[in-house]
């Protein structure tokens, strides 16, 4: 099966995201997620490239990347493989700790390069991890906040669109249903699996019976909660496929 094209940026701007293999745990101790970042400052050395963001949770990485000169991915690649190894190797394990192909999304445009910073920084946050984004060590947040000469990420475009760091905190700090890269990702089941899973808080056999509204509005709440794609569901349910297509 052929891959997609990744979407080339017209800014050389990329939100970039790697997530650990089966969604395993890549950050196993506080010295782990030094290391990461470790590697990206080794990486801004060897590359021309500039980081405007990053967030480090538990089984996947957000980056905000400017990347004009070298591919992206020969970027990404450099940062991960380094880190694999010093992770396999500290661990005693073998093989693949990265999904194989990192997923990424050009920014284009000054208002969704805001957003997909405030996206980053507000992981944590809307994870329940904590309840102030300052709160979290392990993202680019506190270095736009805090003078520091370590900083790996270069602070100045992001901050030219705000008078002061006041501002800059209000709209870090807003509520907002900003939706961004991780959004798109689908779970990937098998259709036994997918089947278990919609049994458990839905009766399938009640959906033949149901009217048409009735019916939709559970098929909406079993895409929400799977994120299925509308053609395995439509094996699974034994519903076609362009029913589930209408449904939004």
């Amino acid at each position: 099966m052929t891959r997609d094209a990744r979407r080339k940026s017209i800014t050389g701007i990329y939100h970039v995201m790697l997530r650990g293999i089966d969604k395993r745990e890549i950050f196993l101790s506080d010295s782990d997620y030094t290391k990461f970042l470790y590697y990206i400052k080794k990486a801004t050395e060897k590359s021309d490239f500039d980081i405007y963001a990053y967030c480090l949770m538990s089984n996947h990485v957000h980056l905000l990347i400017k990347a004009e000169v070298e591919p992206i991915g020969n970027i990404v690649s450099r940062i991960a493989v380094g880190y694999a190894q010093y992770h396999n190797i500290k661990n005693g394990r073998t093989g693949h700790l990265f999904q194989n192909r990192f997923r990424s999304e050009p920014v284009n445009t000054r208002k969704y390069f805001l957003t997909v910073l405030r996206y980053i920084h507000q992981n944590p946050l809307k994870a329940g991890m904590v309840d102030d984004i300052m709160h979290y060590k392990w993202s680019s947040y506190r270095d736009y906040l805090i003078h520091s000469d370590k900083k790996i990420i270069e602070p100045t475009l992001a901050l030219e669109f705000f008078a002061n760091l006041s501002s800059f905190k209000k709209f870090m700090d807003e509520k907002n249903n900003d939706k961004c890269l991780e959004y798109k990702i689908r779970d990937r089941y098998t259709d036994d699996e997918l089947k278990k899973i919609i049994i458990s808080f839905t009766d399938i056999d009640e959906l033949y019976t149901l009217d048409k509204k009735s019916r939709n509005i559970i098929l909406k709440n079993i895409k929400e909660k799977t994120k299925a794609s509308n053609r395995q569901l439509s094996r699974v349910l034994d519903i076609g496929r362009g029913i589930l297509e209408r449904i939004k």
